[in-house]
């Protein structure tokens, strides 16, 4: 009898709300994998706080925007525990406020080899490992997308937006593709959410100046948006695949 949690790895795992998704993981008894590509620290908290708990967890450097990186992640993958049974493709960047005619290609090539090609070759790996085709048991996997990818990001970041379209149709697709392969897949399109993006992407006052615009009048929090995810990847959502749960306060 096999007595092992289920393994899942979360890219991007060590703030907002892949460490949500981590942290809620290993409450319902999940086994994580943490990772990062340059804050060791703030992995490393996540990791003590589930062991703490009396969970199982690692990290796992990489960055997925690089071949070599997703290696890395994958190799601490195999190497820990030798199996892998969910991924959420969580990892993703924004940039400052610009128009389109303003972009870089630099800044383009940058927003879609980590939001775009990393999660594909993340979702990939993982169905080496997890699907029936290929010796394995099944799985889930849950991407990240945006109501930006609804909305547009017009003014702010379109190339952003564009990105998590692409998460879109690439969830939808790859569902049909593993479907008879005991693999699911599904996204979560976050609103609103409080966590550091805003900031990161020069506008710290987002969450504060949206706020009033969300039909529930507050932002989501990173836990609200784990809560979704840790469904998807749950035997709760068994029927669902190539499903985008919009988790934004009716915006």
């Amino acid at each position: 009898m096999n007595d092992k949690p289920p393994v899942l790895l979360v890219t991007g795992g060590s703030r907002g709300i892949g460490a949500a998704v981590c942290l809620s993981a290993a409450r319902q008894g999940w086994a994580v994998v943490v990772n990062y590509a340059s804050n060791r620290s703030a992995a490393d908290a996540v990791v003590a706080a589930i062991v703490g708990a009396g969970g199982e967890a690692c990290v796992a450097e990489g960055d997925v925007g690089t071949t070599d990186g997703i290696a890395s992640i994958f190799s601490a993958v195999d190497k820990q525990f030798g199996r892998l049974d969910g991924l959420v493709n969580n990892a993703g960047i924004v940039d400052m406020p610009q128009r389109i005619d303003e972009m870089s290609p630099e800044r383009l090539e940058r927003m879609f080899r980590i939001n775009v090609t990393g999660s594909i070759l993340c979702a990939a790996e993982a169905v080496r490992r997890m699907s029936t085709l290929h010796g394995g048991k099944g799985g889930a996997i849950v991407n990240i997308s945006s109501m930006a990818a609804i909305i547009g990001g017009a003014g702010q970041y379109v190339d952003y937006a564009a990105s998590k379209g692409a998460i879109d149709s690439f969830t939808i697709g790859l569902a049909r593709e593993v479907a008879t392969e005991n693999v699911r897949v599904n996204a979560v399109r976050p609103g609103i959410v409080d966590t550091e993006i805003h900031a990161s992407g020069g506008l710290p006052d987002r969450v504060r100046d949206m706020s009033p615009l969300v039909p529930l009048k507050r932002a989501g929090t990173a836990q609200e948006i784990a809560e979704a995810v840790l469904y998807l990847l749950s035997p709760s959502a068994s029927y669902i695949t190539g499903a985008i749960l919009n988790v934004s306060g009716g915006r």
